[in-house]
């Protein structure tokens, strides 16, 4: 069938521009088998990045006889392929199809092949950890013919998509889905900032167990705690028990309350530790890749704790790149995760020195990267005042917002139980203390704290 495809690619490469131009950009000269293929394909290939069109027969055979590389017999096999391209009728929709298919073959052949090379230690420019690489590049082999969105032809299902209910997680948390409208979307990289001791950890473990419970496959990253401390977070917030008590329970009581939270907890949860600074998003993708065959697990959303101490697929460790790159490549290569996943990333990422001692956090207290705010959709920060612990609150101040206005309620408290991992609403008197553009209340925020004599002066300075 190979043989045949390939010959049928270059007959139409030739004879049909509208496949051509479709094909093209997807197509590698090593796909094909054989040496005059090969040449055939160069040939077309510099035809149309240099004229920006299909060429004929006849200059193809006129570019073949001014090449001086070509032994006689090659020569020879060359112009017999090349007269015999005939222009066919084809219908160019199955063409396109089989020429995917045919690509992603090639691809994946090609990855193995290079992958055996590369274990038997033949190939001296790459090592074995570009395996995961090779094979998930392969893998994601795949035409994309969509030219666009036209703005005026594509009205109606510009409006259809206006009137689409988007699918989104939910929080069980009630200012999260107000400023979210209704949740986290798929395709999206979602960054809570916080400094060291605040609660990221913490609150991811809390949405990672809502969303358990929500009957949503999970998937927990970590590369800071282990994966039974991970663990023992979640027990605590599904079991509605301390982490001390939890301790001190005797074991049937522990599979007594297990039993309860399997029957909550309708989704699956996985936990994978990797040690710090040494996994990436080619690490992450092997292991989706694994738990889709091995147990048919396919996430909901993915939480990765947390993304300063994740590696790039980019760099080499010890490479003499800058903070700011790596922390940026880290995060787009996340949102590409996300994007390739159909799903929400949650992540977290560490403020500043200035940031952590400070009570009202901004994107210039994003550490090491400003690219991150850039790429993230939803950035917020978590912040932790001595008045607000007292209270067993925390404060939430969002920084940017794809989803929504980011100026309606931009600030906002949430309940804190750290003996239990849990996050959770308070009173609605709560929240009077806090002012934002759009917030019902005029009173500076926390007015009896720091933030709120920041929100004084700066309203001054208005006037």
């Amino acid at each position: 069938m190979n043989k045949t495809i390939e010959k049928t690619t270059l007959s139409h490469l030739i004879w049909n521009e509208d496949y051509s131009r479709k094909v093209i950009p997807f197509i590698k000269e090593d796909y094909f088998t054989d040496k005059t293929d090969k040449i055939i394909f160069q040939e077309i290939l510099k035809f149309i990045e240099k004229y920006n069109k299909t060429p004929t027969t006849t200059s193809i055979q006129i570019e073949i006889d001014n090449r001086k590389d070509l032994s006689e017999s090659q020569y020879k096999e060359i112009k017999e392929t090349i007269s015999s391209f005939d222009k066919e009728d084809v219908d160019i929709d199955w063409l396109c199809d089989t020429t995917e298919n045919w690509c992603k073959e090639k691809a994946i052949y090609n990855a193995i092949v290079d992958g055996i090379s590369i274990i038997e230690g033949r190939d001296k420019n790459r090592k074995p950890d570009a395996l995961p690489t090779l094979l998930t590049d392969a893998l994601a082999v795949s035409f994309d013919n969509r030219v666009g969105h036209d703005y005026l032809k594509d009205s109606d299902t510009r409006f259809d998509y206006y009137h689409k209910v988007e699918e989104r997680i939910p929080f069980d948390l009630e200012f999260f889905n107000k400023i979210t409208k209704g949740g986290l979307p798929q395709k999206t990289l979602n960054v809570a900032l916080a400094g060291t001791g605040v609660g990221k950890s913490l609150f991811m473990c809390h949405m990672a167990s809502n969303c358990l419970s929500q009957g949503k496959n999970v998937l927990y990253i970590t590369l800071e705690m282990a994966e039974e401390r991970i663990a023992e977070r979640i027990d605590a917030n599904l079991m509605n028990i301390s982490i001390d008590d939890l301790h001190d329970l005797p074991k049937t009581m522990y599979q007594d309350k297990i039993e309860k939270v399997k029957k909550k907890a309708t989704g699956s949860l996985i936990i994978k530790e990797y040690p710090t600074a040494s996994a990436h998003t080619n690490h992450f993708r092997q292991l989706i890749q694994e738990l889709a065959i091995k147990k048919s697990f396919k996430p909901d959303i993915i939480f990765i704790d947390y993304l300063n101490i994740c590696a790039s697929s980019r760099f080499r460790g010890g490479s003499n790149v800058n903070s700011y790159t790596i922390i940026k490549a880290i995060a787009e290569e996340l949102r590409g995760l996300a994007v390739e996943n159909n799903l929400p990333i949650v992540t977290a990422t560490q403020t500043t020195r200035s940031g952590f001692v400070s009570t009202d956090i901004g994107l210039e207290d994003t550490s090491e990267s400003f690219g991150l705010p850039a790429t993230a959709d939803f950035m917020f920060a978590l912040i932790s005042t001595e008045e607000l612990e007292e209270l067993n609150q925390m404060a939430v101040k969002q920084l940017k917002n794809r989803y929504n206005d980011p100026t309606v309620n931009k600030r906002f408290v949430l309940g804190v139980d750290r003996a239990r991992m849990k996050l959770y609403d308070v009173e609605v008197t709560a929240q009077h203390d806090i002012v934002d553009k759009n917030q019902e209340d005029d009173t500076p925020i926390f007015d009896k704290s720091a933030i709120g004599s920041r929100y004084e002066k700066f309203q001054k300075l208005k006037v």
